[in-house]
């Protein structure tokens, strides 16, 4: 029999690619929206999903229309703009227990939930996102007497489609705008970064085996490697030369302050997930080659081979 999985924030990064990787897996997915989502990430096969407007429907409908295998939740309010706590809560938090509670309701197997690296809970300007993600947890564990929960801890994900607002699209975007520079901080802070399609695998594996898994898991999902972030956006800005020799950016290093209380080490435990089959496939320089690839058809190095299973990965409208 053919599962169902809901999924919310279908719309937004790894949402699109989890949807896409799912339905192209065998999977019914489910997917709950707004309203006034950008569907851009999706447009090319929304007709093979079911949506929910939640702002005009409610959650509820998603979970009488077809029993739900698997919740997988991904949406989030990080707080970049300017959110009110108030508004971070109701997303992070109370969205979050609505779904719990239907989940319990109608008896759904197994909720997974997308939790934060956690060096984010150390910067400032995101300590109501992080406190309220763990917040969350809790009630993940308290839910896990009725529904088996699955809690992934991603790392620094990144990717084609990703929002500008973001650091690395950030950056590629100044690239791309042959800005004279970027400022950025000493960049000795190291980071797992992973790319999205081997976060996207993570999730399949999970799916493949919840079976096996206790009534409450927590994995971390990174290579287990870390880098330094000068030497990412260093290896970025060196690979965008080749798509553009006539880029004329400097990258400034060390030209703006790091965080109050920034981490500047990170260490990933991977060998659960590991232990269940998985393994990370893209380094960060293929990763690297994959984004450009994505966003530059001109790009003349080809990414990492595994990527080519992946149409929607091609698909012209990136946008990042």
């Amino acid at each position: 029999m053919t599962k169902t999985v809901l999924i919310t924030g279908g719309t937004g990064f790894l949402g699109s690619y989890l949807t896409y990787g799912l339905l192209h897996n065998g999977f019914h997915v489910v997917v709950l929206k707004r309203s006034t989502s950008a569907t851009w990430r999706i447009i090319d096969f929304i007709d093979e999903v079911k949506c929910y407007d939640i702002d005009i429907v409610g959650i509820e409908p998603a979970f009488k229309d077809q029993y739900i295998d698997t919740v997988i939740h991904t949406a989030c309010c990080y707080g970049r703009k300017n959110e009110k706590i108030s508004d971070i809560v109701d997303t992070n938090v109370m969205f979050g227990i609505n779904l719990l509670e239907y989940a319990e309701v109608f008896n759904t197997n197994t909720f997974i939930n997308t939790d934060t690296f956690y060096a984010t809970s150390l910067i400032p300007k995101y300590k109501s996102y992080a406190l309220s993600k763990r917040h969350f947890v809790e009630w993940l564990k308290q839910a896990s007497k009725k529904v088996k929960i699955v809690n992934m801890k991603l790392e620094h994900m990144y990717g084609p489609k990703d929002d500008k607002t973001k650091f690395i699209p950030w950056v590629l975007d100044q690239l791309d705008q042959n800005k004279k520079e970027i400022n950025l901080t000493s960049g000795i802070q190291e980071r797992d970064f992973i790319y999205v399609t081997d976060v996207v695998s993570a999730y399949k594996k999970i799916l493949e085996c919840h079976d096996k898994l206790d009534t409450f898991n927590e994995f971390d999902v990174g290579t287990g490697k870390s880098t330094s972030v000068k030497q990412f956006i260093t290896e970025l800005h060196s690979q965008y030369k080749k798509l553009n020799p006539e880029n004329i950016t400097d990258l400034l290093f060390g030209k703006i302050p790091h965080y109050e209380n920034e981490p500047m080490h990170v260490t990933v435990d991977i060998n659960s997930l590991i232990s269940i089959g998985w393994k990370p496939e893209i380094s960060f320089k293929e990763g690297i080659r994959g984004m450009l690839a994505a966003a530059h058809p001109s790009f003349p190095y080809p990414p990492h081979p595994s990527l080519f299973q992946t149409h929607y990965y091609f698909q012209t409208n990136t946008q990042i």
